[in-house]
C-alpha cells in the first residue's frame, strides 16, 4: 500500500510554483504505473499535465488535482523551510500541504488499498496550472478528452474544502466571477477652467454608485446572493491642478445559478446607458473576464455516496456548500457531476502552511470508502440525477 505520507513529503520537497511541475507528475507515475495506471503527459503551452487511467470499462470515477503551489512569501518567518516536508508534533511543514498535495497523496494511496480488478475504472485528472491564470491546464486537458471521446463519469477535486474540522465541508458547485475594468473617457482640463473640460470622476463615481445599490437576487439553495465589490478606482493623475482625461475602475461580481456572465454583462451595460445618456461628452469603454460561470452538481448518488463514507469514517454529517472561489471544478463540470473534498483550507496559501498525519489517514480512508461504494453500489434506474 501507497505511504500517503511520505508521498506528501516526496512532493512537497518538489518546489512546484506555479506554473512549473518541479518532478511531481514525474513522481506520481511512478507511484501509478505499478498499479496497472496509463499515464499520458499533456504539455500545452508550456504547462506539464497528465491523465491518468486504470481500466477500460465505465463507469469512470476520476480525482482531479493539481501539483503547483503558490510563491513563497517571507522564507525567514517559517517555523521550517517551507520545501522541506519537516513534521512537527504531528504536522508536515511545507507549501502545497493542504493546497493540495496532501489530497493527491491521499488518493493516491486510496486507491492503492483498493481490491483489483475494479468493476471499472479510475482515473486521475492533474495540472500544474491551477494557481495562475488556468489557461493550459485542466481547461485544456478537459478539451483534450473530449477530443478523444474520453467519457469521465463522476469527479472529485481534491481542494482543501474542510473549514473547522476535516472533511466537515463538500463543495457542490460554485459562484461565477465575473471581472470587470471600466473606463470612463472626458476630456483634459485645468482645474480653474472647469467649463473648457469634461472630467470623468462624478460619472465613474454616480455609475459605481448605481450598481453598488442594485440588488441581484436575494440568494437560492446552496447560493448566498450574488454581489458586486468595487477593487480599485484609479485616474493615473499625480497633478492637482489637472482634471483628468480619464478615469477606471475594476469590480468583481460573485454571483449564483440565476445570472450567467452574459446577463449580468447585458444589465451593466444598460445601467452605463442610463448613466451616460444624461451627460454629454463622455464615453465609456470596458474589459471583461469571466473566471467561470456558476454551477451546482445535483448530484443525489455522488452526493449520498460522500456523505455515507464521511458518516462511516469520522462520524459526522457535511455541510453541502457552494462557497468561496473558484476552482478547476468549474472547467470539469461540462465532463460529468463534479464535487470538491480536501483537507483544511486553514493555512492554505500562508505561512507554515500545514497537514496533520491524523488529517491525511482520515482522508485516505475517506477516499478509499468512496471508491468503495461507488464501484459497489448501483445507480437508481429511476434517479435521473443518478450517475
Amino acid at each position: 500500500m501507497v505511504d500517503c505520507i511520505r508521498l506528501t513529503q516526496d512532493l512537497i520537497t518538489r518546489p512546484s510554483i506555479t506554473p512549473d511541475d518541479a518532478g511531481c507528475l514525474d513522481l506520481i507515475s511512478e507511484y501509478l504505473i505499478p498499479l496497472g495506471f496509463t499515464c499520458y503527459r499533456l504539455p500545452f503551452g508550456g504547462v506539464d499535465n497528465m491523465y491518468a487511467r486504470l481500466g477500460t470499462e465505465s463507469p469512470n470515477f476520476c480525482f482531479a488535482g493539481h501539483t503547483d503551489v503558490v510563491p513563497v512569501v517571507s522564507e525567514e518567518l517559517w517555523k521550517s523551510p517551507p520545501f522541506a516536508a519537516d513534521i512537527h508534533d504531528g504536522f508536515i511543514y511545507g507549501r502545497g500541504a493542504v493546497d493540495m498535495k496532501g489530497a493527491i497523496a491521499a488518493f493516491v494511496a486510496a486507491v492503492s488499498m483498493h481490491p483489483l480488478p475494479i468493476k471499472g475504472s479510475i482515473s486521475f485528472l492533474l495540472t500544474s496550472d491551477e494557481e495562475g491564470k488556468a489557461l493550459n491546464g485542466t481547461r485544456q486537458v478537459v478539451k483534450w478528452l473530449q477530443e478523444q471521446g474520453e467519457t469521465i463519469d463522476a469527479c472529485i477535486v481534491g481542494e482543501p474544502t474542510s473549514t473547522t474540522h476535516i472533511v466537515d465541508t463538500v463543495k457542490v458547485g460554485r459562484r461565477g466571477s465575473l471581472s470587470v475594468l471600466l473606463t470612463v473617457t472626458g476630456k483634459a482640463g485645468h482645474v480653474a477652467y472647469p467649463h473648457l473640460a469634461a472630467n470623468p470622476i462624478p460619472i465613474l463615481l454616480e455609475y459605481l454608485q448605481t450598481i453598488s445599490a442594485i440588488t441581484l437576487d436575494e440568494g437560492m439553495e446552496h447560493f448566498q446572493p450574488s454581489h458586486l465589490e468595487v477593487t480599485t478606482i484609479d485616474v493615473d493623475n499625480l497633478a492637482t491642478n489637472v482634471i483628468p482625461r480619464q478615469a477606471h475602475a475594476r469590480f468583481n461580481i460573485r454571483f449564483n445559478p440565476l445570472h450567467t456572465a452574459d446577463s449580468l454583462i447585458e444589465l451593466l451595460k444598460k445601467q452605463a446607458a442610463t448613466v451616460m445618456e444624461k451627460h454629454e461628452g463622455f464615453e465609456c469603454s470596458w474589459e471583461w473576464e469571466v473566471s467561470g460561470e456558476a454551477f451546482l452538481t445535483n448530484n443525489i448518488r455522488l452526493q449520498n455516496i460522500i456523505k455515507e463514507a464521511i458518516v462511516k469514517v469520522r462520524g459526522v454529517v457535511p455541510e453541502f456548500s457552494t462557497s468561496g472561489g473558484t476552482s478547476d471544478a468549474r472547467f470539469i463540470k461540462d465532463l460529468c457531476p463534479v464535487v470538491e473534498l480536501g483537507l483544511t483550507n486553514e493555512t492554505a496559501h500562508q505561512l507554515d502552511e500545514r497537514v496533520a498525519i491524523t488529517h491525511l489517514k482520515t482522508l485516505t480512508k475517506i477516499y478509499s470508502q468512496i471508491l468503495h461504494s461507488f464501484f459497489e453500489t448501483p445507480p437508481c434506474p429511476l434517479c435521473h440525477s443518478s450517475i
